[in-house]
């Protein structure tokens, strides 16, 4: 497979800047079922994720991220909680966020978590941050609705600032200020990656590239292809402020079996049920078999069936988009544990080293500014 010419940006020194091809893992926490279909405990789902990190690891999967959520579907509140977990059994997967609700949490504490992280796995932590498209943290933590743009502008600059090491002063609305203060631990392995996570925003696009964070496109329904424009424009900004190109990746929903088939039945019910709850706050329309049809097809936004099917897929939107990261966002609430350890087991063994193959280079230049 050939990337088009239009793919290739200007690093400062005249040349292509490309990026390493990293093909990682995410997750919700969702509720995990047993074998008939019934819920499992909080407690329980939690321990298994831990299991699901570590076999990532085995398979060799470059990264495991942990998204930020509060409901009864997705337990998972204290992500990096669980990823350290992770961390002190593994010893090569990159870990973090994937994402963390920034606006309703405190940049300090957030950036002291993961530079507790970064400490524990020996330099492997990054960190996504979003404005939160689930909104169930802004009232559990009392933040109102009416601040969401200024909460995320003011985090994320004060997050930039933490970044770069050394005593920190800062001024904003939504915080205390900071003068001159030390923020600990100091990472020992230098900033961590820190990218931002946009599902639609151009303005999100733009606030990445000014704070030099990388961009982490969360495509969840549609033609992926309707985001290359948000790659251009990335890199566009980056070279307005002055930044060097920076790599863009892909978040977006999936489920890998052994044929095609087997991934859609076993996807499509929690899928469809999923959708109907969250329909009711988010106005998602609900799906019929054959727009889900259309989204595991080659142009839609869901990643479900055989490993060739799922490679070929990654592969073809990578390219299209500029992207050199993949992260696949597995399970459904109620998909049986085991399932989802062979998800990751077929992702690391077969989706993974097929990938490699349709990209020979395992470099994905940047998509042109």
């Amino acid at each position: 497979m050939t990337t088009a010419p239009s793919a290739d940006v200007r690093d400062s020194a005249g040349g292509v800047a490309q990026f390493p091809l990293v093909l990682g893992l995410d997750t919700f926490g969702d509720l995990s079922g047993d074998e008939d279909g019934s819920p499992l405990s909080h407690a329980q789902t939690i321990r298994n994720v831990v299991e699901e990190g570590v076999l990532a690891d085995q398979v060799g999967v470059d990264f495991f991220g942990i998204g930020e959520h509060h409901t009864d579907d997705f337990p998972m509140p204290a992500a990096d909680v669980v990823l350290s977990a992770i961390a002190a059994r593994t010893n090569r997967i990159r870990l973090g966020s994937a994402v963390t609700v920034l606006s309703s949490d405190d940049p300090v504490r957030v950036f002291q978590r993961y530079s507790t992280l970064n400490a524990i796995s020996a330099g492997r932590a990054e960190v996504i941050l979003g404005r939160g498209s689930s909104i169930e943290s802004f009232p559990l933590f009392g933040y109102d609705l009416a601040d969401y743009e200024d909460l995320f502008e003011e985090k994320t600059t004060l997050f930039a600032e933490l970044l770069k090491g050394g005593p920190v002063t800062w001024q904003g609305k939504t915080r205390a200020s900071l003068r001159k203060q030390d923020v600990v631990p100091h990472p020992e392995f230098g900033p961590f990656p820190t990218w931002i996570g946009v599902g639609g925003s151009p303005q999100s696009v733009v606030r990445a590239a000014r704070l030099g964070f990388s961009l982490m496109l969360a495509i969840i329904g549609g033609s992926p292809a309707r985001f290359a424009p948000f790659s251009q424009l990335f890199q566009q900004a980056l070279e307005r402020y002055g930044r060097a190109p920076l790599p863009v990746g892909v978040h977006s929903p999936g489920h890998v079996a052994h044929t095609d088939e087997q991934a859609r039945e076993e996807f499509w019910p929690r899928y469809l049920e999923v959708i109907r709850r969250v329909s009711k706050t988010r106005g998602f329309a609900i799906p019929t078999k054959e727009s889900f049809a259309y989204e595991t097809g080659p142009r839609g936004a869901l990643y479900v069936g055989s490993p060739e099917t799922v490679a070929q897929k990654i592969a073809a939107n990578l390219t299209a988009l500029g992207a050199s990261r993949f992260d696949l966002k597995y399970g459904m609430p109620e998909l049986p544990h085991h399932a989802l350890m062979t998800n990751i087991e077929l992702y690391g063994t077969q989706v993974i080293p097929r990938v490699r193959e349709l990209l020979p280079h395992g470099m994905i230049p940047a998509v042109s500014a």
